[in-house]
C-alpha cells in the first residue's frame, strides 16, 4: 500500500461506464488506490475494471450494494488505510469533487464527509417518488441528528479509519445504507458534515431507484431506522472487535 487512501466503487452490471469512472478517478486524483467490488455482475465489469488499472473484488453472486461496499471496507481495514471514498460505477458521481471530499476528511473536523447534490450547486433531478422520499428522510435525519442533512441518500462519501471500523460490523445494513446509517453514525458519537458537489443521472440509465422500486425502499427505509432508534447505540473503542470475517 502505497496511498493513505482507498476508493471504493461497488459495481453491478456496469461494463459500459466502469472504465470512464476509474479513468475520471486518476485525472482528478494522483495516484489513487482504486477497489473495484464487482457484485456478481454477470457482464465484463470485473475484466474492464481490471484492464482499466483498478484492483478487483469478484463476489461470487450479487449481494446487494451495502454488502459490496462493506467488502470494500473491510479490505480497507486489512491493508491499513486510513480513509475512504466510496464512489458509484455507473458515473452518477462526478470525481471532479473527489479532491474536496479528501481534503474534508483529512481537515480530522469530520469523521464522515457527505457529497450533497443540494447545497449550493445545480441541484439534481431527482424521479417524484424518490424525491419525496430523499426529503422526508432528510427531515427525519436532520431531527434525529440536530443538524440539518440536505442529502441522506447521497452515495459519494469520504470517511475516515473508526467510521471504516464501525462500517465493517454487523450493524452496517446491506441493501440500502443511507439515512439509517447516517443515524447509526450520530447515536454512535461520528461527526458528520455536507459538502457541495453535482451529480449527473446514471449514465447506464438504472437505477436501484427506478419502477416500483421506490415504493419497497421508502418502506424499507422507514423500518431501518426504527429498529436503528430502538437499538443500543454500538460504541466503538480503538481495541473493539472488528466484527465478522476481520482480524
Amino acid at each position: 500500500m502505497e496511498n493513505d487512501i482507498l476508493i471504493i466503487i461497488p459495481a453491478y452490471n456496469e461494463e459500459t461506464t466502469i472504465s470512464s469512472v476509474i479513468k475520471g478517478i486518476r485525472d482528478n486524483i494522483q495516484p489513487a488506490d482504486i477497489m473495484v467490488v464487482n457484485d456478481g455482475s454477470t457482464d465484463k465489469t470485473g475484466s474492464a475494471a481490471n484492464e482499466s488499472g483498478a484492483s478487483v473484488i469478484n463476489l461470487p453472486f450479487n449481494l446487494g450494494y451495502g454488502a459490496a461496499l462493506q467488502t470494500g471496507f473491510k479490505y480497507a481495514i486489512r491493508h491499513g488505510y486510513k480513509y475512504a471514498v466510496q464512489i458509484d460505477g455507473d458515473g452518477q458521481h462526478n470525481p471532479f469533487f473527489l479532491s474536496n471530499l479528501i481534503k474534508e476528511i483529512e481537515k480530522g473536523d469530520a469523521d464522515v464527509v457527505i457529497g450533497s447534490r443540494y447545497i449550493g450547486g445545480k441541484g439534481y433531478d431527482a424521479p417524484l417518488l424518490r424525491k419525496i422520499g430523499m426529503r422526508v428522510f432528510g427531515i427525519i435525519a436532520s431531527f434525529i441528528t440536530g443538524q440539518k442533512i440536505t442529502d441522506p441518500t447521497s452515495g459519494y462519501r469520504a470517511i475516515n479509519n473508526r467510521v471504516i471500523r464501525f462500517y465493517a460490523t454487523d450493524i452496517y445494513p446491506v441493501d440500502y445504507p443511507d439515512a439509517d446509517v447516517i443515524i447509526m453514525l450520530h447515536q454512535a458519537g461520528f461527526r458528520i458534515k455536507e459538502i457541495p458537489v453535482d451529480m449527473n443521472p446514471s449514465l447506464t440509465g438504472k437505477s436501484m431507484h427506478s419502477g416500483l422500486k421506490p415504493i419497497y425502499y421508502i418502506f424499507k427505509m422507514m423500518l431501518s431506522i426504527f429498529v436503528t432508534l430502538l437499538r443500543e447505540p454500538i460504541q466503538l473503542t480503538p481495541l473493539s472487535p472488528l466484527g465478522r470475517g476481520e482480524g
